[in-house]
């Protein structure tokens, strides 16, 4: 999920220095091969101007309607000469707003289009904002304020997160067409190089589009780097030339440049003034940004990565995240259920629910509870059938099972047979985000770094059905597991349940 990976930022005399987390899966597409005009900078300064046109919008909508409830509520006062003492308390409440938007660098190009981060910085401006100016209308007096609160601040941060949102969502689809990337050249051994050639390219969502790479002397070729349009360079010391000589707007270093301990220390000084960017793409694998931070010491700079929380007060907040939207999704699809049980019974002899026995957080087993999607005997039929596993790994998967029942595709397609796992929710055995929940016999066959799985709850979704579900090979659904268990937030959860939504409603690798 892209949207969990938030880069962090350092400033000093050196540039501007960005520390990126190894690329992980996110959704893909076949990116074409098109000719980007302009420059990282332009597009990006030309980005912001229609963010901040747009955040300068919805915000005067949202105090405007704030302003005409009041009086719509109250139409007496407007002949009490109140309306130019509330037209000025909306200035202030827009003025205030817009700027905590700029302190919090919500339209920094670091982070527009990146999804999470961008959000985090939208609410917690918000949030200052709403503390500023409740200070200030108490000392002022201003009882009349109220409806700024009550009106303004959550149709203002819906709407903010919503528009923010919708431009991501263009700016995904320009950069799948090529447009708004900022031009980079990869340099380093021509392993790393090539592998992060390959991470760059296979991600829709990224800012980058590589121009160039930069190799050791002593490195061979790469591989079909022409046909792709990538311009090879030699000479490790002549980054900072390379970089001007084909445009970049940008520098990403790779792995570790075989070129001493001050090799990055003095690329960045060659890089100052000329307004191209320097990228570490860091080897902390499964790292997440906001785990990691940037600290220095007595000139000595040290990246402080936080070890993964397993307790504590942030599990407290997920198990009540959890029941605030599942108790009531249960109460609310009750006909649901009870219709669906009815179909499953007329369409083939059984019960309408199936229970199976699954690992839960720290290696303690439940029953996990679906509807019925195979025939009653799927179980006895399994054997004949393990030859034919289209599966990976561990898991055996395969696209025309036939103990499948009719209705049984149609609920696996849209995910409908998950449904019923609210209850193992509620229970305290799942949760609603989090690994995919495995069977006993997967867990005996796992080597000991995939046990980490086990270290949180099972989610009903997760990282694994918002990436492919049953099309992920084994590989990419341990990474992403791993991923998740130890970088989850609470931002990043409800951007998995949202992009859940999407899944059921577009189904991807669903058999």
């Amino acid at each position: 999920m892209n949207e969990m990976t938030v880069p962090r930022t350092a400033e000093g005399r050196t540039g501007r220095l960005l520390y990126h987390p190894a690329p992980r899966l996110v959704e893909r597409s076949e990116r074409r091969p098109v000719a980007v005009a302009e420059s990282g900078a332009s597009w990006a300064r030309a980005y912001r101007h229609k963010i901040h046109a747009t955040d300068l919008v919805v915000l005067a909508v949202s105090v405007g309607i704030a302003f005409l409830v009041r009086f719509a509520v109250d139409p007496g006062s407007l002949t009490q000469g109140k309306a130019l003492h509330y037209c000025l308390l909306a200035a202030l409440v827009l003025l205030v707003w817009l700027i905590d938007l700029s302190t919090f660098r919500t339209r920094d190009s670091r982070v527009i289009g990146v999804g999470a981060g961008e959000y985090r910085r939208i609410i917690n401006a918000s949030t200052t904002t709403f503390g500023v100016v409740a200070i200030l209308f108490l000392l002022a007096g201003a009882e009349s304020g109220r409806w700024f609160f009550a009106i303004s601040f959550p149709l203002g941060m819906v709407a903010l997160l919503f528009s923010r949102w919708l431009w991501r969502k263009w700016l995904i689809r320009q950069r799948s067409f090529g447009h708004s990337l900022s031009r980079v050249i990869i340099v380093g051994r021509r392993w790393d190089v090539e592998r992060a050639i390959q991470q760059i390219t296979m991600t829709s969502s990224v800012a980058y589009t590589v121009i160039g790479a930069v190799l050791d002397g002593s490195d061979l070729p790469l591989t079909g780097a022409a046909a792709r349009g990538i311009a090879l360079r030699k000479g490790l010391d002549r980054v900072a030339a390379h970089a001007q000589e084909l445009g970049a707007d940008g520098v990403v270093v790779a792995g570790q440049p075989g070129e001493g301990e001050d090799y990055i220390h003095d690329l960045a000084w060659q890089l100052e003034g000329k307004s191209i960017d320097l990228v570490l793409a860091t080897s902390l694998a499964n790292v997440a940004g906001p785990r990691i931070h940037f600290r220095p010491v007595d000139g000595l700079p040290l990246l402080h990565v936080e070890i993964p929380q397993f307790e504590g007060g942030k599990h407290v907040l997920k198990r009540a995240m959890d029941l605030v939207f599942t108790i009531p999704a249960l109460i609310v699809l009750t006909p649901f259920f009870l219709i669906m049980s009815a179909v499953i019974k007329l369409d083939s002899p059984g019960p309408a629910y199936f229970s199976q026995t699954r690992v839960g957080q720290g290696g303690h087993t439940f029953n996990i509870l679906k509807f019925r999607s195979m025939a009653k005997d799927a179980p006895e039929r399994l054997s004949a059938l393990v030859a034919l596993n289209e599966g990976s790994g561990l898991l055996f998967k395969m696209k025309n099972d036939p103990r499948i029942t009719r209705v049984g595709r149609f609920i696996r397609k849209y995910s409908l047979d998950e449904f019923p796992q609210l209850w193992n929710v509620v229970k305290g055995e799942m949760s609603l985000v989090g690994p995919r929940p495995p069977l006993p016999s997967e867990v005996d066959g796992y080597q000991d770094h995939v046990r980490r799985r086990l270290f949180i709850k099972p989610g009903l979704t997760g990282m694994w059905q918002v990436n492919g579900r049953s099309a992920l090979s084994w590989e990419d659904s341990v990474r992403l597991d791993l991923y998740y268990v130890e970088n989850w937030s609470v931002v990043g959860d409800l951007m998995i349940i949202w992009r859940t939504l999407k899944v059921l409603i577009h189904p991807v690798g669903a058999y």
